[in-house]
This record gives structure tokens, C-alpha cells and sequence, in this order.
């Protein structure tokens, strides 16, 4: 018999070789073990240009409503995929906009597997890292200057006050932009970082940059402290764990000397960029968790990578492809492990929990993706499945120790 669940999931579909997926991860490893109910939303390309990105907003909208949501991976568009899609205007990242929306932080785990060996070899714990999810580069505005000009940065108060900073003067052409965040959204991503580590039991690390960027990133700096000292002090002395701030370059060498075991909180772009070198050194661009959470305790869960463009090309040419969807396949066992928590399902929560139990013992069964072959050091030989074939050799194991 199915597992029943009370509410529904939020699910985002996406583009690509991660859409392709995405289909079969549902048909080989979910709907045959669960009655599955979810609340849909096409964010393949096609759609968001059909509806003119509203259904982005309409998918967070509902994040926000039932509280859980997954979502496969999609395209934020260039130049090129304007052409490649016709589409009208080069539509802004979904993740931005869902992120803007439910105003999370995201945190991002590498999954750790005997056999596949951190690139950085005195890593023996996974290093969460923890992405304000709000504003910064993400929602900037820019400028292509063309000409000779004063380039000043202006606030306009609704009192009527209004303050301005010379920003650079062009002697010729250059480019220029403009960026902000908000002290409610910082006090959020902090109290999150907080409240996760103490969930986790794991010290925290805030890194930015405040040396050079005195007003901006010493905001971040100074909310995270005080909002420390104030709320979380005392929590973080009696569970033993510790709290510490330093500059980004420092934590940096302080991440590579280390063994893990800890989240660092870093500024949204910062987090982009070190949630995909923290999961490469760990293994694979498919092998990290990513969970965004917002401050009503709404959740978000996807795959850390994209949408696997050069896989999707072959599977368009019918051929072979052995794409790893362990990432996907962990967005979805933790959105169902937290609808089951929520929902007080604990046949739900087990499911999740055994699907990815199953993951694990497929790949140190020697069982896995091209992208794992090459990374594998355990003592059976690797066996390269394609993606479909690995999949299946999932559920045969998760029904194995059933």
C-alpha cells in the first residue's frame, strides 16, 4: 500500500537534462511508494516566457502557502538562450526571484560517501555553507557607460532628505552598478544561521569583507554580532559550539587548513561561488544538498548545479547519458522528509530516509555515474551506469533492505 500524504508539496519542474530526470526519479523511485501529492509549476523556459515570469512568482507564492516545496534545476538565460529560446527579454534567475520572495537563507551540504574522497584531504566532515538568499548582485541594477561622464550614487529620503556620493568619473566608456540589501534581511539570515547551527550542532563561521567595504558589508558584520550576543550567546556556550567572525580571504585559508565539520555564512554572491568549489573539492557538482529557508519557516529544496545543458544535447541525439541525479533525488527525500515532520507522517520521513540510505549503499556498492567513475577510490570496482540504469539499481537496493 502507498504511502498517503495530507499536503501538498510545491513542485517546480525545470529545463533540461535535470527535466529529463526529474520525470524518472518520479516514475522509477517515488510514485510506485507513495500516493504523491503536489501542487505543480512548469519553470522550464517555455513556460516562464509564456506566462511572462509570472509563474515563477505564482511558485513562490505557493512556497510561502504550503510551506514545502521542491524544485529541479532551470536556465537563467543569457544572450545566447534568448536566441536559442526566441524568448522577448532575458528573464532574471528563478532562484533570485524565489529567494527575494521567501527572503531564506540557503544552506548547502556536500554528500559524503566512502569511496569518493575530498579533493582537500584533511576534510573528514561536511562543510555546510550558508547563503543569504536576498539582494547584493542578485537584484542590481546596471549600467553600459558610453561616454565621458560623473557617475554618483543618490538617496532620496521620503522626508525630503536626500544624500550623494560621487562614485567614479568616467574619463571614457566602463561599466557601472548599483546594489543594496536591507537590515531586516541581514537579521534574518543571521537568526537562520544561528538557529541551523544550533540545530546541527556545529560551530558557525561569518566571513565578508568589511576592510574595504566599511558601510556595506560592516552592516553584515555588525548584526551578526549583535544579534549573537543578544539572542544566541548563551544557547551557543551551553551546547559547546562557537561563533566566530573574520574576514572572507581569511576564512578561505582557514576552510582549506581545516577538517570540516562546520557552516559558514557567507554574503549571497560569496555563497554562490563557494557552495560550487566546497562541492567540487568534495566530490561532484551532483553530490551537494541545497535547502532554502525562509524566515516563516518555509522550505525550499533543489539541487546545488544547473540543468546539465551537454548531457541534454546527447539525450536530444538519443544518446547514452550518465548524468549523477543523486543532488535531485535528495531535494525531493528532503521535502518529503520535512512535509512528513510537519504532517507527523513518520512512514513518509522513514521513506526519505531509507531512499537516501539507498543512494549511498548503490554508489559504495560501486554502482554510479560517469562523473563519479573517475573520483572513485573504494574497494570494489565502479561499474558506470547511465542515468536511467542507475536509477534503477537505486530502487533495487532501497527494496532490498526494505
Amino acid at each position: 500500500m502507498k504511502i498517503q500524504m495530507k499536503t501538498p508539496l510545491v513542485e517546480m519542474d525545470g529545463d533540461e537534462m535535470t527535466r529529463v530526470l526529474w520525470k524518472d526519479i518520479k516514475e522509477i523511485l517515488l510514485e510506485p511508494y507513495i500516493d504523491l501529492k503536489t501542487e505543480y509549476y512548469d519553470l522550464g523556459l517555455p513556460a516562464r516566457e509564456a506566462t511572462k515570469d509570472q509563474i515563477t512568482v505564482d511558485a513562490a507564492e505557493a512556497s510561502k502557502r504550503l510551506g514545502v516545496a521542491v524544485k529541479c534545476a532551470t536556465i537563467t538565460p543569457n544572450a545566447q538562450r534568448v536566441e536559442e529560446y526566441n524568448l522577448s527579454e532575458m528573464w532574471k534567475s528563478p532562484n533570485g526571484t524565489i529567494r527575494a520572495i521567501l527572503d531564506g537563507t540557503v544552506f548547502r551540504t556536500p554528500i559524503m560517501v566512502k569511496g569518493i574522497d575530498p579533493v582537500v584531504k584533511n576534510w573528514k566532515e561536511p562543510i555546510t555553507i550558508a547563503r543569504h538568499a536576498y539582494g547584493d548582485v542578485y537584484r542590481n541594477q546596471e549600467m553600459r557607460i558610453t561616454e565621458p561622464g560623473t557617475a554618483s550614487l543618490v538617496f532620496e529620503s521620503d522626508s525630503g532628505n536626500t544624500e550623494k556620493a560621487v562614485v567614479f568619473r568616467f574619463e571614457g566608456p566602463g561599466v557601472l552598478q548599483g546594489q543594496y540589501n536591507k537590515d531586516d534581511s541581514i537579521a534574518s539570515f543571521a537568526r537562520s544561521c544561528f538557529q541551523y547551527a544550533l540545530d546541527q550542532g556545529k560551530d558557525l563561521w561569518f566571513s565578508s569583507k568589511d576592510t574595504i567595504s566599511k558601510k556595506y558589508d560592516h552592516r553584515f558584520k555588525d548584526i551578526f554580532q549583535e544579534i549573537f550576543d543578544a539572542e544566541y550567546k548563551e544557547a551557543f556556550g551551553k551546547a559547546g559550539l562557537d561563533y566566530f567572525y573574520t574576514l572572507i580571504d581569511d576564512a578561505v585559508a582557514r576552510v582549506i587548513r581545516s577538517r570540516g565539520g562546520y557552516i559558514w555564512a557567507c554574503k549571497n554572491y560569496d555563497g554562490d561561488v563557494m557552495s560550487d568549489m566546497i562541492s567540487t573539492a568534495f566530490g561532484s557538482l551532483a553530490m551537494m544538498t541545497s535547502v532554502l529557508v525562509s524566515p516563516e519557516g518555509n522550505y525550499e529544496y533543489e539541487a546545488a548545479h544547473g540543468t546539465v545543458t551537454r548531457h541534454y544535447y546527447k539525450w536530444l541525439k538519443g544518446e547514452s547519458t550518465s548524468t549523477n541525479p543523486v543532488a535531485t533525488i535528495f531535494a525531493w527525500t528532503g521535502a518529503l522528509r520535512k512535509r512528513g515532520e510537519l504532517d507527523e507522517i513518520p512512514e513518509l520521513v522513514e521513506f526519505a530516509e531509507g531512499l537516501e540510505a539507498a543512494c549511498i549503499r548503490t554508489i559504495e556498492g560501486g554502482k554510479m555515474t560517469g562523473d563519479l567513475v573517475g573520483l572513485w577510490s573504494g574497494d570494489v570496482p565502479a561499474q558506470k551506469l547511465d542515468s536511467r540504469a542507475f536509477l534503477e539499481a537505486i530502487r533495487d537496493e532501497m527494496e532490498a533492505a526494505a
